[in-house]
């Protein structure tokens, strides 16, 4: 690591703490050229994968435009904000964790229906219906029949 003062190559660690969180080091430094001290830290840098839309174009992944989608889906439906947040975790997850440098926008939002059904069925099925673009009665009838209760058959 090079001194910020002199920029001299050799610097040596006096001091290395982890946060509370355990995501970040922080080392305090001193260069053996000047003697003065300085802190560096270090952090995990993760980068989303560029998502491709429809169309072909690319743009980068923007976290506030899921939670509108999510949040759109889920209006004045019973389901907290922590829920929310956890469905955005395991989205942002599975997008990591794919390894993938692009993913198609159709992806995330196969994922994002995955964890509506999990957390509300109604806002699975509002969201379903824009992102499936329903045209007609009987593709809603098969969406609530997908997510609706078995029903059981009578006793004979």
């Amino acid at each position: 690591m090079k001194c910020p003062f002199c920029h001299h190559d050799d610097t040596q660690v006096i001091d290395t703490r982890v946060s509370e969180e355990g995501d970040t080091i922080r080392r305090r430094r001193r260069c053996a050229h000047c003697d003065k001290r300085f802190t560096t830290y270090e952090r995990i840098e993760l980068s989303m994968p560029v998502v491709v839309k429809k169309n072909g174009s690319r743009t980068d992944y923007d976290a506030a435009k899921l939670r509108s989608s999510l949040m759109l889906a889920l209006r004045k439906r019973p389901v907290s904000a922590q829920a929310v947040d956890g469905a955005i975790q395991h989205i942002e997850e599975k997008l990591l964790s794919s390894g993938a440098r692009e993913v198609m926008s159709g992806h995330i939002g196969e994922l994002v229906m995955r964890e509506l059904k999990r957390l509300d069925k109604i806002a699975y099925i509002r969201f379903a219906s824009v992102y499936k673009s329903f045209e007609d009665v009987a593709e809603f009838q098969d969406v609530i029949a997908e997510v609706g209760p078995e029903r059981k058959a009578p006793a004979s």
